[in-house]
């Protein structure tokens, strides 16, 4: 084995299909999109050049800091409920069903696997108002309350999102973060319960610090997803009212294909793009300077 890792040749033999199909599946696609941050048009009327307008454009344009506000607003909600709620639901997994999670990982896992559509149809008719008044409302009637038009308003809107995402998601973080915790020596947690820590304070100095590898990359790969939401958002609410739930996904899809600009959609591709790489990079800066401290 030692051999074949020394070899070029061998490494370049079995790392070359890879690195082809990776570049032909992701690179490529990219850098044809970054082409297209210079012309104006689409394949129909065809293409002409217009240098940097697409980005003076982008820099004022208002539905696009419109659709930037709502995708990291959405971003941080919905990345901290999903991280939280899961790390709670891998705690209650090991620390207290343990080997009888099976069947409750299942349940909770449920949501994951089921369709965005029928996710977002369910929650249309739980949040109705009309004709017929959803569950939600149903009980807030009972309660002496007035039904709530949810889908009216952008605020209102985006609380149904969040919530929808959430209980969609959270049974893979739950599962996700279960995977790291299992992996903490028992040996570790007894030895710190006989030198008196317990519940919080074990929780803190011992199994966050020891699951923290999984815990980065949940937030990594939450916060990814979320910065670029697209059939959740389209399937529930189109991005209205008007344009108050409508993120940087749907406002390039719209521009793309809507109205044709294969151009400036690829400029606020781009935009997310490096937004994505920003998060990534301050995320890992962040945790590697803390290990530093920590080790210091």
């Amino acid at each position: 084995m030692q051999n074949v890792l020394g070899d070029k040749r061998a490494i370049a033999i079995l790392l070359g299909p890879a690195l082809l199909i990776y570049s032909l599946v992701m690179l490529v696609p990219v850098l044809w999109s970054l082409g297209y941050t210079v012309f104006e048009g689409n394949a129909i009327v065809g293409f002409h050049f217009v240098g940097l307008d697409n980005f003076a454009r982008l820099l004022g344009d208002s539905e696009v800091h419109s659709a930037l506000l709502f995708t990291l607003k959405y971003a941080v909600v919905i990345t901290v409920g999903q991280v939280l709620l899961g790390y709670a639901l891998a705690l209650l997994y090991v620390f207290a069903l343990k080997r009888a999670s099976g069947i409750v990982r299942t349940l909770v896992f449920f949501p994951v696997v089921m369709p965005t559509v029928a996710v977002a149809l369910l929650f249309q008719q739980l949040f109705s108002i009309a004709p017929t008044e959803g569950l939600v409302n149903s009980v807030v009637s009972g309660f002496g309350g007035v039904p709530v038009d949810w889908f009216g308003d952008g605020g209102s809107a985006f609380v149904v999102i969040a919530i929808m995402d959430i209980w969609r998601s959270m049974g893979f973080y739950g599962v996700l973060l279960y995977a790291g915790l299992i992996d903490i020596p028992e040996d570790v947690l007894e030895s710190a319960r006989l030198d008196g820590a317990s519940g919080w304070g074990l929780l803190r100095h011992i199994v966050v610090p020891l699951s923290a590898p999984v815990l980065i990359s949940s937030i990594i790969f939450s916060i990814n997803g979320t910065l670029k939401v697209f059939d959740s958002v389209l399937a529930l609410t189109n991005g209205g009212p008007g344009t108050s739930t409508s993120p940087l996904t749907i406002s390039m899809f719209d521009n793309s294909f809507t109205y044709g600009n294969y151009g400036y959609g690829s400029t606020i591709a781009m935009l997310l793009t490096v937004i994505c790489l920003i998060v990534t990079v301050f995320i890992f800066r962040g945790t590697a300077r803390g290990a530093k401290k920590g080790a210091a």
